[in-house]
């Protein structure tokens, strides 16, 4: 068997469609790292600004209240008298503290000093859950099964 070398038609390119697909993964490799490094300087903010008091979830999904700062642990509160303690980078967000502000729970022509149109007896019985209520379950939710209705 011979085998015969022959040419093979090129565009007039050459060069540049090598270089296109390299330059495109260069460029995506540069885009998510510094999108990594955003992150890891968020993460890092976060963890400085930690103080006892502060409600935090941990990476793993654990939810508590800071008690005690170290240089690299935190002691988080996740029961009445639980004190467990995690290394810093294992907090992954801070839970922002919920303020009432009553005179957002005011309707608008309330707050302006008009009346409203509806008897004050209507707005008495209409129970509204409260919205700063922790959204904690006793159960777990599991997935309806095939046999369930």
């Amino acid at each position: 068997m011979v085998l015969i070398a022959a040419p093979m038609a090129s565009s007039g390119g050459g060069g540049i469609t090598l270089l296109l697909p390299l330059i495109l993964i260069v460029g995506m490799i540069w885009f998510m790292s510094r999108t990594q490094r955003k992150q890891k300087a968020r993460q890092a903010e976060t963890v400085a600004a930690l103080q006892p008091g502060t409600k935090v979830i941990t990476t793993s999904g654990q939810v508590g209240i800071v008690e005690e700062v170290d240089d690299e642990y935190v002691t988080l509160e996740i029961s009445d008298g639980v004190l467990v303690q995690f290394v810093k980078a294992a907090i992954g967000r801070v839970i922002p503290e919920e303020t009432e502000d009553v005179a957002a729970d005011e309707p608008a022509d309330e707050a302006d000093g008009e009346t409203a149109t509806e008897p004050a007896d209507a707005k008495e019985s209409v129970e509204v859950p409260d919205a700063g209520a922790d959204k904690v379950q006793d159960k777990p939710k599991l997935p309806p099964t095939h046999t369930e209705n």
